[in-house]
């Protein structure tokens, strides 16, 4: 039975998935912005609001007890930059040399993914340093968290200023396909407007966040025969349900050669996990250096660097991505043997 949800709510994702991604290329086209913008901002948000409400029900919550309600918000809070740094970047270069071969070179917008990872980095370090700042300390914890909001902020304005100038260079958006709603029922009068967009783009949204629900569920019920700790759990299976959309949705694009939306949706993503959410955790929970969370909080700064590191270099290939796999695998070993 479990499974079976299990595999319902992954068919409602797919389906969910390419219906948002078909509509956000066709919003990007016709709103004249750059890719790095269509992936950074509207993809990585839009999609990040499923797993968004995890950890803010969770740490809201009166059902559980305190100690699991802290649990499970820390864990989902960070587990989500983990997993996005690490394997979801590992299964888009698997389906990336399905499709493309092994020796095809990864061509994102380079300022683009530089500038996602270094403001990730800069935000997701001082979410870092607050964890060994004493919760009694409420007013430095309350500086760090209103510094992670302006990041943010900040993040957002630079990477907007910097769309006019991509366009211009030949990188905005281009839809690759007609709007589904349109090549469903365009025979009855169905016209491409903003409207039909705008509405498919909430159709699949609506999929997206459905199939997770369910997703969601499915694990919780998988994670009592599974017999892990509220922490542990949290950081590992629970973003493998609420970060799906992310990762489906970069692997059709790294299919279909939009390596720019492809990356971008997912280091989009990490810039607005990475800040806004940790400062929801540094106010409301210990925050505390855990094993677990310090394990976590290491590998994804180890392969957020590797990765900005590889991205100045001027050359990355499916192969490159492999290590951010490993990161992943060394924190499933550091936490369960």
């Amino acid at each position: 039975m479990t499974i079976g949800i299990l595999l319902v709510a992954l068919l409602v994702i797919l389906i969910g998935a390419e219906t948002f991604t078909n509509a956000l290329e066709h919003l990007g086209e016709r709103l004249k912005i750059s890719e790095g913008v269509t992936g950074s901002i509207f993809a990585a948000v839009g999609t990040a609001l499923p797993e968004t409400m995890v950890p803010v029900v969770a740490i809201l919550s009166t059902v559980s007890t305190q100690q699991v309600r802290e649990e499970v918000g820390v864990g989902a809070i960070l587990g989500a930059p983990l997993m996005l740094s690490t394997l979801t970047m590992f299964l888009m270069a698997l389906f990336a040399i399905h499709k493309r071969g092994w020796s095809d070179e990864l061509r994102p917008e380079r300022t683009g993914l530089r500038r996602d990872l270094s403001w990730f980095l800069l935000a997701y370090g001082f979410s870092t340093v607050a964890i060994f700042i004493p919760h009694t300390s409420m007013w430095a914890r309350a500086v760090i968290a209103l510094s992670l909001v302006l990041i943010y902020f900040i993040y957002l304005m630079l990477t907007i200023r910097a769309s006019a100038k991509l366009v211009a260079d030949g990188h905005g958006t281009a839809a690759s396909e007609p709007l589904f709603l349109v090549r469903l029922f365009g025979r009855i009068g169905v016209p491409e407007n903003m409207f039909t967009i705008l509405l498919q783009l909430a159709l699949g949204l609506t999929l997206i966040i459905f199939g997770a629900h369910g997703f969601v569920q499915g694990v919780e019920q998988l994670s009592v025969w599974l017999g892990l700790s509220a922490l542990v759990l949290s950081m590992l299976i629970v973003p493998v349900a609420t970060e799906l959309p992310e990762k489906i949705n970069s692997i059709l694009w790294i299919r279909k050669r939009k390596d720019t939306l492809a990356f971008g949706n997912i280091t989009g993503a990490m810039v607005f996990q990475g800040s806004l959410l940790p400062a929801l955790g540094i106010l409301l929970t210990p925050w505390a250096p855990r094993q677990e969370i310090l394990a976590g909080v290491i590998l994804t700064l180890v392969a957020s660097s590797y990765l900005l590191l590889m991205a100045r270099r001027g050359h990355l290939r499916p192969v490159h991505l492999f290590f951010n796999g490993l990161c992943y695998l060394s924190y499933i070993v550091i936490v369960l043997i």
